[in-house]
């Protein structure tokens, strides 16, 4: 898989966007991004605060006008047959947008009424995914008196009250803690083994390389890799990281940045992780800034890249 974004025409797309560009006067926030999601996979949009990960799912959900290109969703095109496109999709906001005054049930309720879901169904499909979510015993709890990660699970719940093709999550574990955040996991884990498809939105590159078939890496409105996770690693593959640590004392990261084949440098407790493309070359070069500054090295290990080295390779950060 090449850095550039491609899809196939053989390729089962129920979201296929080609071209994707969105103007806000003369700044461009999506700079002509193309790309394929495929039918019953988890597919994970990363990148930093910034990127433009929020502007494209609200282009792909009809919430914001496209300025130029194409999105496809399940043979719809989305600029002609919007109607029609957002019957197809569910969609959760990185900021739950249910109903405060609302019960976990009524919001639901409510929800299936706005999609036109038929009264018998939408109490069965309520009562199922209340189920489902662990959400029984909140059914009459207005949704301002949930935790955070309840509301989380609630506003899931309430984007699949249609049974959608595909499942828009923009940053869903944003602000919980570590148990809410698994949890979150578990069920986007579980929708996606009942055949949901998924497009996950989201900055956190652990959680994009545990949940994601295939990850597309944003960075300044441009696609600047798409593969698996593997597919994503092998691409930095002759990187190598390297941890070293100094006494008396630690280095500046600019001088560190200045020895050949160092690519970046941070500094974790006292140790610095260098991502190098050149091993050998970079080993020497440390050996000789710590003889020529009167330096100890107390610490010295070569590994492989890990998910947030892969990513900060991939976005060209230089330190973090």
């Amino acid at each position: 898989m090449s850095r550039a974004a491609s899809t196939s025409v053989t390729e089962d797309c129920i979201c296929r966007v080609e071209g994707l560009t969105k103007d806000y006067g003369s700044f461009r926030a999506v700079d002509n991004i193309s790309f394929c999601v495929r039918r019953g996979e988890i597919f994970g949009f990363l990148g930093p605060n910034g990127a433009g990960k929020t502007t494209t799912i609200r282009m792909l959900c009809g919430l914001t006008k496209i300025t130029k290109g194409k999105a496809i969703i399940d043979g719809h095109d989305l600029r002609k047959e919007e109607r029609i496109v957002k019957k197809l999709i569910g969609v959760v906001p990185d900021i739950s947008n249910l109903y405060a005054e609302l019960s976990c049930w009524d919001n639901l309720i409510f929800c299936g009424e706005m999609y036109g879901v038929p009264r018998e169904e939408r109490v069965k499909r309520a009562e199922e995914l209340l189920k489902f979510f662990g959400l029984g015993r909140f059914k009459n709890r207005k949704f301002k008196n949930l935790s955070k990660g309840l509301k989380r699970r609630l506003t899931i719940a309430a984007a699949l009250m249609h049974s959608p093709k595909i499942l828009f999550l923009d940053e869903p574990t944003i602000g919980l803690d570590v148990l809410g955040k698994r949890k979150i996991w578990e069920i986007i884990n579980e929708l996606n083994r009942r055949g949901v498809t998924i497009f996950l939105t989201t900055h956190n590159i652990y959680e994009a390389f545990r949940l994601c078939h295939r990850i597309a890496v944003i960075n300044q409105g441009k696609i600047v890799a798409v593969g698996t996770p593997n597919e994503l690693k092998r691409m930095v593959a002759a990187q190598e990281i390297v941890e070293v640590s100094f006494s008396p004392s630690t280095p500046h990261t600019e001088d560190i940045l200045s020895i050949e084949g160092v690519v970046s440098v941070k500094v974790v407790d006292n140790t610095l992780r260098l991502v190098v493309d050149d091993a050998l070359t970079a080993l020497d070069g440390i050996i000789e800034y710590a003889r020529h500054k009167g330096l100890r090295i107390s610490m010295l290990s070569l590994r492989g890249a890990d998910a947030e080295e892969v990513f900060l390779s991939l976005v060209g950060g230089k330190n973090a």
